[in-house]
């Protein structure tokens, strides 16, 4: 069978997330959405489709996947989906040409001929095919991933198992949940507790001592988690973080550094990021209200008390950075200075409270080398095309010039 995993049109409801990475890029619980969705298919034939200025940069990340949509019957799956097996039964092995759809949502198609239908779902038309209403699980804002994160890490626990290899001083409770590498090392005076969901620690990862590790939690591969960290669930960290102080309830990329005290809650933080010392995020307003986010610059009640915020890629914040609750700030930023900036920073900004300016996108490109080569990954030709893009696209909405 052919399986597309498709882009629709709200990804935008993502940025800047999904400013460099298509949608289902974004990492639930162990894995991103891709990932999820791929494993159910591991004896066919995977095609991807999303925007035209990421393709390049996303054909060197992923091996043996396809950006060219055959001519032939294929499955599309609409990438922002969070997959499970009823899903997937319910939308495969079909003879006749169907969609998908939850609400008003296009989950799934079964087509003849994938390169015809793509076409037409990029013209928005799909007049004349049969339709089937299904239940799926799917995220419509990145908030959403944050609550779908504990039952992802949760429900795929079981791909790993439980594995304790021996430690020395190290504080268990809950171990029957408790999946720790050969590869990774746990230093004394550790807490790792698993009572109340999973902890999940990936190969090359080291845990420094005095550390609190609180379930569900994912760390991944060749991270490297402060002394004295507090981490709480359900939180999942992407390969090659280093954290440290206080993180509760959020999800990191990956390659992203907050080595520091400080706090950071009910936040997704994109790759690349250093969140500076004593970097401080406020995810709960003192009247309790119900928080607004800025999507795209334009307002969104969440209807969640309890939002943090949301950083995209190669971002910065300088000491003692205060981050009000559900600010929203774009790709390459770099932000400095006392007081509560803007909630919604967009992307190549430099500045505070006080004067924001552009930052200039040489100088964002040079530093993204830097960063990158500090962690062996190159800075590409296709990379650069992405962020000289990315730069050209939000040009509009960063309000003080250009």
């Amino acid at each position: 069978m052919n399986i597309c995993i498709f882009e629709d049109k709200q990804y935008i409801n993502f940025l800047p997330l999904t400013l460099s990475r298509p949608v289902f890029e974004l990492i639930s619980g162990t894995k991103t959405v891709r990932e999820k969705i791929c494993q159910y298919f591991i004896n066919d034939e995977i095609f991807l489709s999303t925007r035209t200025y990421l393709v390049d940069v996303f054909k060197e990340k992923i091996d043996d996947l396809s950006f060219d949509i055959p001519s032939k019957p294929t499955l599309f799956i609409n990438g922002r989906v969070i997959p499970d097996k009823s899903l997937i039964d319910s939308i495969s092995h079909h003879s006749e040409e169907q969609l998908f759809f939850t609400d008003e949502t296009l989950i799934a198609a079964h087509v003849r001929d994938g390169k015809e239908f793509y076409k037409k779902l990029k013209e928005e038309n799909l007049e004349g095919y049969k339709i089937k209403k299904i239940d799926a699980k799917i995220i419509n804002y990145p908030w959403d991933i944050l609550i779908y994160n504990g039952e992802e890490i949760e429900k795929e626990f079981m791909l790993f198992g439980r594995n304790i290899p021996a430690l020395n001083n190290v504080v268990l409770l809950g171990d029957r949940k408790i999946y720790i590498s050969k590869a990774a090392i746990i230093m004394p005076g550790t807490v790792i507790d698993a009572e109340d969901g999973p902890v999940i620690i990936e190969n090359g990862t080291r845990v420094m001592p005095n550390s609190f590790l609180k379930g569900p939690l994912y760390i991944g591969k060749n991270c490297l988690i402060k002394a004295g960290s507090r981490i709480y669930g359900p939180t999942s960290i992407g390969n090659v973080c280093k954290v440290g102080g206080e993180i509760s309830v959020s999800i990191f990329q990956g390659y992203s550094n907050k080595q520091h005290d400080g706090f950071i809650g009910h936040s997704y933080i994109g790759e690349w990021v250093n969140i500076g010392a004593d970097t401080n995020n406020s995810d709960l307003k003192n009247n309790y209200k119900e928080v607004i986010v800025y999507v795209n610059n334009k307002p969104v009640n969440t209807g969640l008390s309890s939002i943090g915020t949301f950083i995209g890629d190669h971002s910065k914040t300088a000491i003692n950075t205060v981050i009000n609750t559900g600010t929203v700030i774009g790709f390459s930023v770099n932000i400095f200075g006392e007081g509560f900036p803007p909630k919604f920073i967009p992307s190549f900004s430099w500045g505070g409270k006080r004067k924001f300016s552009v930052y200039k996108l040489n100088d964002a490109i040079e530093t993204a080398k830097k960063v990158m080569q500090r962690r062996k990954v190159v800075l590409t030709e296709s990379y650069e095309k992405m962020m000289k893009t990315i730069f050209e696209e939000t040009k509009e909405i960063r309000y003080y010039g250009s």
